[in-house]
């Protein structure tokens, strides 16, 4: 498997209950520019609309080769998942307020997948308590290499 892009602003600003892999509809162009790794995941969310999962603000930069009929960056792609994982979405994004986020993309045997996850915001005061944690266990970390 190899890697493409990575949200790595979503392991601090959401707290990451599930996760679940993906497929995504896509145009020529699209799997191209994102083989060459031009796709940012910053902004980018899923969303459960008419019984479907789709994934919005995923920006796949124009290939560099195409012509005239290359694709809109920030053009809204369908994730293909199976039926009773998106019915089990949908129950958890209704009830609980939760959210979708792209973690990463990756390509598996030459497809390009989506690692979905259902989240749960964070705020500010969880934020920074979560980054003292981890300011706290690094300094352990290394206090104890240091020791050895």
């Amino acid at each position: 498997m190899k890697d493409i892009a990575a949200n790595r602003q979503a392991f601090q600003h959401y707290e990451i209950l599930e996760k679940s892999d993906a497929g995504l509809v896509l145009t020529g162009t699209e799997i191209k520019a994102a083989r060459e790794g031009r796709v940012t995941l910053k902004d980018s969310y899923g969303l459960v609309k008419a019984g479907e999962v789709w994934l919005l603000n995923c920006h796949i930069s124009p290939y560099s080769h195409g012509n005239y009929a290359n694709h809109d960056p920030l053009r809204t792609r369908k994730l293909l998942l199976r039926r009773s994982e998106i019915n089990r979405l949908i129950g958890r994004t209704t009830e609980r307020g939760l959210t979708l986020v792209p973690l990463r993309m990756y390509l598996k045997e030459g497809r390009l997948k989506c690692e979905l996850a259902l989240a749960k915001g964070r705020k500010v005061h969880d934020k920074r308590e979560v980054s003292r944690r981890k300011t706290i266990e690094k300094e352990t970390r290394q206090a104890l290499s240091e020791r050895k």
